[in-house]
């Protein structure tokens, strides 16, 4: 079964989306099977990340931005501005999919484990997600 969640985002950043990922299992009435994440862009990216600590966001953020500057000499790709090219590099380096065990009813992630899409570009607006529940039975 397949979703396909649009989710506005504020601009660049780590933005957890679990409660929205959550709600959209549950409405499938699948109770034991894989759920499987698919972003529909190539400048963002989704990742399973700390959701207690927003210390742990900030210096993921801090620390991508520092290893893939804007405005590096090296873009050739700057149509469509300086944080284009620096977000293709860092969803490349991260992931467009994830995927999560559904046991019981409920997404297996861990204490304090989230799922966030990482919005690699200054001011965007809507998001794709495919969201596909995979049922055991």
């Amino acid at each position: 079964m397949n979703i396909v969640l649009t989710l506005r985002v504020s601009g660049q950043g780590l933005h957890d989306v679990t409660r929205d990922v959550v709600r959209a299992v549950e409405d499938t009435g699948v109770s034991d099977g894989l759920v499987t994440l698919f972003i529909q862009h190539t400048s963002a990216s989704l990742l399973i990340q700390e959701n207690y600590d927003e210390s742990a966001k900030s210096d993921l953020e801090n620390w991508f931005n520092r290893l893939v500057p804007e405005n590096d000499g090296l873009y050739t790709h700057t149509v469509e501005g300086p944080d284009d090219m620096p977000a293709h590099i860092k969803s490349a380096l991260t992931s467009v999919s994830v995927t999560v065990p559904l046991i019981e009813g409920r997404l297996g992630l861990g204490t304090y484990q989230g799922i966030f899409l990482w919005e690699h570009r200054h001011d965007r607006g809507e998001r794709n997600i495919v969201v596909h529940v995979a049922s055991d039975s």
